[in-house]
C-alpha cells in the first residue's frame, strides 16, 4: 500500500498548486455526475455522490457547478455527450502495473490518447484483466495530523478498518468497499480531520524496479492524470522516500 500512499501525498501536494482548476472541476464534475446518473441525485440517499460531492467542495468548486453536474447525472440537464466509465490496464517502465480510470463521452478516442502516452512514456497498454488482477477495490479514508493516530488506528478496526499506514502526520485507513461508509461515520464521531474518503485500486503486492524505472513509470502516470478524460491512476508501484525525492528534482 506503500505505493498508493506516495502517490496521494504527491497529488495533494500537486492540487495545492495546481493552477488547472478548470481541468479539475470538470473531473469532478463528471464524477459527481457518474454518482447521480447511478444512484439518484439525493446525496443522503447516495453515498457515492456524498463522496464526490464533498470532494468537490474540498477543491472550492462553485455550487452552481456541483448542482448543474448532479442535474446531468439524473438527465434533468442534456448538456454534455453520454459518458462512459472505463477502466484501461497496461504495464509502465520495467513493468509495473498500471490501472487508468476514465470517464469519456469519445471512447475511440481515448483509447487511442492513453495508449500514445503509454508508448510515448515506456510503457505498454494492456489487454483487459492482464493487470487488473493484482489489485483489490478498497475504501481508503486519509487523515492528517489527527491525535494519536496509531491508537486511533487501532480503535477503528471495530469500526470496519482492515489496516492502516501511517507516514509522518499522514494516516491511511483501509476497509472493504461496503464498510467506508461506516468507518467514515465512525471518524466523523471521534472528530478527528478527514483529508479524503474514496473508493480506490490498491496494489496487493508492490512492485521493485530501479529508481529511474521508477521516476519515468510517475512521470507516465502524472501525464495520463494530466489527461481530460482520465479519473485516477493506480499503479503497484514501490515508490521509497528516495524515489519520491528524484521524481520531484527531475521537474
Amino acid at each position: 500500500m506503500s505505493g498508493h500512499s506516495k502517490w496521494a501525498q504527491i497529488k495533494r501536494k500537486k492540487g495545492v498548486a495546481d493552477v488547472k482548476r478548470g481541468a479539475a472541476f470538470t473531473r469532478l464534475g463528471r464524477e459527481i455526475s457518474i454518482a447521480a446518473r447511478e444512484g439518484g441525485g439525493d446525496p443522503a440517499a447516495n453515498f457515492t455522490l456524498r463522496l464526490a460531492i464533498e470532494k468537490a467542495r474540498g477543491q472550492n468548486m462553485p455550487k452552481e457547478n456541483i448542482e448543474r453536474a448532479v442535474k446531468r447525472g439524473t438527465g434533468e440537464l442534456s448538456e454534455g455527450g453520454q459518458l462512459e466509465e472505463m477502466m484501461y490496464e497496461g504495464y509502465g517502465p520495467g513493468g509495473t502495473a498500471v490501472l487508468v480510470q476514465i470517464l469519456t463521452d469519445n471512447r475511440n478516442r481515448a483509447a487511442a490518447e492513453v495508449r500514445h502516452m503509454f508508448t510515448r512514456g515506456g510503457g505498454n497498454l494492456a489487454a483487459a484483466n492482464a493487470v487488473a488482477w493484482m489489485f483489490d477495490k478498497k475504501g481508503v479514508i486519509t487523515l492528517e495530523n489527527a491525535k494519536n493516530p496509531e491508537d486511533l488506528a487501532m480503535e477503528l478496526i471495530d469500526a470496519g478498518a482492515e489496516d492502516y499506514k501511517l507516514d509522518g502526520n499522514v494516516l491511511d485507513l483501509y476497509c472493504a468497499p461496503e464498510n467506508l461508509r461506516a468507518l467514515k461515520e465512525a471518524i466523523e464521531k471521534r472528530k478527528a480531520p478527514i483529508t479524503s474518503a474514496e473508493l480506490a485500486w490498491i496494489a496487493k503486492s508492490p512492485a521493485s524496479v530501479t529508481d529511474e524505472q521508477a521516476v519515468s513509470t510517475m512521470k507516465l502516470m502524472e501525464s495520463l492524470e494530466e489527461h481530460d478524460d482520465v479519473q485516477k491512476v493506480y499503479s503497484n508501484l514501490d515508490i521509497s522516500d528516495e524515489v519520491m525525492r528524484k521524481f520531484e528534482t527531475a521537474k
